[in-house]
């Protein structure tokens, strides 16, 4: 079984990473993002609570992202692994992962960190040309990655594998595995 976390800030891959390693690894990639999208495309409760937040730009709050990823991790599919992007987004929410996983009486193989520099990562998300893009916006979301989402790397110490995430997708990707092969 292959239970993950990949953390990083944004711009550092880990959606693309995620989809490569889902693949490779035949568990399913489980996105906040996706779950949000597809919540909202079903007009779930959830969903329509959650985009009433989306819809003013703010963040989905903790108790609508935990139920729908509870829900989710509940799906059969997930039952063999499950590789998480965007969540746990801060400690409150690694707290509710870890009931969850307690309730189902496992446990995280690992928490993959991508490690990008700042600059790199403001440069890519530059590059992307969306018009949310502009360099104060994207500087904004490394200052909030790092004040509510780095704390998990403390919170995760015993189960986290830095990796390099400089670099084509395949090197990457590679990099990922071999330490999770190192590591067992």
């Amino acid at each position: 079984m292959t239970r993950l976390v990949l953390v990083g800030p944004p711009g550092a891959g880990k959606g693309t990473q995620a989809s490569a390693l889902s693949e490779q690894l035949g568990v399913p990639h489980i996105s906040t993002g996706d779950l949000f999208r597809a919540h909202v495309g079903e007009q779930t409760p959830l969903g329509q609570e959650a985009k009433r937040y989306l819809d003013s730009g703010e963040l989905v709050p903790d108790s609508v992202t935990n139920e729908m990823v509870r829900e989710r991790l509940s799906e059969p599919d997930g039952a063999a692994g499950f590789l998480l992007d965007g969540f746990p987004r801060n400690t409150k929410q690694a707290e509710v992962l870890g009931q969850i996983l307690s309730e189902a009486d496992t446990s995280l193989d690992a928490v993959i960190q991508l490690a990008v520099p700042e600059e790199v990562v403001v440069a890519r998300l530059m590059s992307r040309g969306r018009a949310d893009d502009t360099e104060d916006v994207v500087r904004r979301r490394q200052q909030i990655y790092a004040s509510e989402t780095a704390p998990l790397l403390e919170y995760y110490a015993d189960v986290l594998i830095a990796v390099d995430g400089v670099g084509e997708v395949e090197e990457i990707s590679a990099r990922v595995l071999k330490a999770l092969r190192d590591r067992t």
